[in-house]
């Protein structure tokens, strides 16, 4: 039986998996989040580094390259992404994901070169969640236009939790198995529970609308205009730069938090090692969160926090020095919880600043400011350390984007005047 059907009394009522449509909505985010689950555990591929730079005789540049083709790939696919969602469907659009980022699994456990790997990790299944990533987003968008920035927070979830599911999964079937076979089990059962889920996420009649007023829609109604065009609006710009901000200093300190704990604080490997599980917690909770303070609140004044908290934790490792412990814990925590914040915080806007019909395609090419954030971010941390001998000096930069991006969001990260005036008239 298909989970959305329509039952005829003296009107057309929606349910969603046998219930009315307003309670079963909320199935669809712990499936939705299963989705990101799923496509995150490209983030784990530190599990397999280690045994394939022993059996392929790799280099440790060399066997890092997989995974940042796979980040590329995906951050590239994304926008394109998004102008099919309409036109072949969310259905179509999460199984076909799933299936090529499950095909490029597969075909990475019969790989004999890292150019071979490269292309079956890096490029296939760096696709496949390129196209699948958007939709669980665009789904909930329809289904909680009162509740949107909790809905895409709370799914968003799935994704940036992913590592600390699927990563100690991996480790154990590796243990057992070695790692070619784990890696064509975790594409066959990732791609089988995508294709599977891909089933319910179906949008709602274009009509439907929650039946119940929310504290987000008396607070901050949703707008009557929106710009024709997203690419001639100043906030669309405003968006973007604070979105690469926020995603560089992100994906910068991500990608440096155990080596800044064992060079400036001193710690043991193991425990600083330990450490990134402590951040990833706060990485995952901070997505609905953010989501929940943008039903509430102007996105620019949650951009402006989150750029404060960032500048507070360059102030902390700036002035960090050996044995301080929690002053790291603290400020990496803060660096990872607003990077998640981001990742809620830059769909919730594209949802409020434009038409949430053209939310799939407007996104899309909002994330473009990823993947400039997460290029870069990777690439400027250690450059920094080796120009200058220190990962101290990176927080010096870090500290200062922080500073541009609460003027930027001050300045540009709102509703274009003229939409405002045209409502006014």
């Amino acid at each position: 039986m298909d989970s959305t059907t329509y039952r005829s009394n003296h009107r057309t009522e929606l349910t969603l998996f046998g219930r009315p449509a307003q309670q079963g909505r909320w199935f669809l985010i712990p499936l939705g989040m299963m989705i990101l689950l799923c496509l995150g555990t490209v983030y784990s591929w530190s599990i397999f580094r280690k045994p394939l730079e022993n059996e392929l005789g790799l280099t440790a540049t060399q066997s890092l390259l997989p995974y940042t083709v796979a980040l590329l790939c995906y951050a590239i696919t994304m926008p394109i992404a998004g102008f099919y969602i309409p036109k072949l469907g969310t259905r179509w659009m999460t199984a076909l994901g799933g299936v090529v980022m499950g095909v490029g699994y597969m075909l990475s456990s019969f790989t004999t070169s890292i150019t071979a790997m490269v292309f079956t990790y890096g490029v296939i299944a760096g696709v496949g969640v390129g196209i699948a990533y958007g939709v669980p987003m665009v789904v909930m968008a329809r289904w909680f236009s009162d509740r949107k920035g909790l809905a895409v927070g709370l799914t968003i979830v799935g994704f940036g939790l992913s590592p600390l599911v699927t990563a100690p999964l991996a480790k154990s079937l590796m243990d057992s198995y070695a790692v070619r076979p784990t890696l064509f089990a975790l594409g066959l059962g990732f791609m089988l529970i995508i294709v599977a889920i891909a089933t319910t996420m179906k949008l709602p009649p274009q009509a439907w609308q929650p039946t119940t007023a929310t504290a987000a829609t008396t607070v901050k109604p949703a707008p009557l205009k929106y710009p024709k065009t997203m690419l001639k609006s100043s906030s669309f710009y405003g968006l973007w730069l604070c979105y690469i901000i926020g995603t560089f200093v992100g994906l910068s300190a991500i990608g440096i938090s155990s080596p800044v704990g064992e060079e400036i604080i001193q710690v043991e490997p193991g425990i600083a090692a330990a450490s990134v599980s402590l951040f990833a917690l706060f990485n995952g909770v901070s997505r609905p969160l953010f989501g929940w303070l943008c039903d509430r609140f102007q996105p620019r004044h949650i951009a402006i926090a989150s750029y404060t908290l960032i500048l507070v934790a360059c102030i902390l490792m700036v002035n960090a020095e050996q044995g301080q412990v929690v002053t790291y814990l603290v400020a990496f925590s803060l660096f990872w919880f607003c990077l998640g914040g981001w990742l809620a915080l830059a769909p919730t806007t594209t949802l409020s600043l434009f038409n949430p019909d053209d939310y799939a395609q407007n996104y899309g090419i909002v994330f473009t400011a990823y993947g400039i954030g997460a290029l870069l971010g990777t690439l400027v941390a250690g450059q920094l350390r080796d120009w200058l001998g220190s990962y101290t000096y990176v927080f010096y930069p870090m500290g200062a984007l922080a500073i541009v991006g609460i003027g930027l969001a001050h300045v540009m990260l709102k509703r274009d005047r003229q939409i405002d005036s045209d409502q006014v008239s």
